[in-house]
């Protein structure tokens, strides 16, 4: 039995990787609209396993993680949510927050999907982690992303480079 909570929200339903989700998973993850603003390259089979895997290894070491985001009537997988602990290397370091990240494919972009995933990740994160200082970084180019962050009550701090990229570092507590 995993450990991994399963959070419901009005239409969806938050929850654990499963090695059924490979194919629609690594389908999510090569789609060019979907790593335009994130990895920017698509991810194979064998990339898509190694992130489903790794997901379930962050849950056990700390406590939290990423969800599937699963669409209630249909059983659709839509995308994934949740936190993270990536160790970035960048500046100013994201050290003493917990990262939180949302990727849709992009038929439900525009729907408050993100938005009512990550609502339901932060009551939940409130219980699990009380006291928690959050971080997103955030391409400058990915205008959605940067409006439903600052919904979920995120603000800038700051300007930087990731990876060879502009990226915007946004917290909040």
């Amino acid at each position: 039995m995993s450990s991994i909570p399963v959070l419901e929200t009005e239409r969806l339903v938050l929850r654990e990787h499963r090695p059924e989700d490979l194919e629609a998973y690594q389908s999510l993850w090569s789609d060019p609209a979907v790593t335009r603003f994130t990895s920017r390259t698509p991810i194979n089979r064998e990339q898509a396993w190694g992130r489903i895997m790794q997901f379930h290894g962050m849950w056990k070491l700390c406590g939290y993680g990423m969800w599937i985001v699963e669409e209630k009537v249909t059983a659709s997988l839509l995308g994934e949510v949740g936190l993270l602990e990536r160790r970035r290397e960048i500046q100013p370091s994201l050290k003493g927050t917990i990262e939180a990240g949302w990727m849709l494919v992009p038929s439900v972009h525009g729907r408050g999907i993100a938005r009512e995933a990550m609502e339901s990740v932060f009551s939940w994160a409130g219980k699990a982690h009380p006291g928690a200082t959050y971080s997103c970084i955030i391409n400058p180019e990915n205008e959605a992303s940067l409006k439903l962050a600052g919904r979920l009550g995120f603000a800038e701090s700051a300007r930087t480079t990731y990876q060879g990229h502009p990226t915007v570092i946004l917290r909040r507590r």
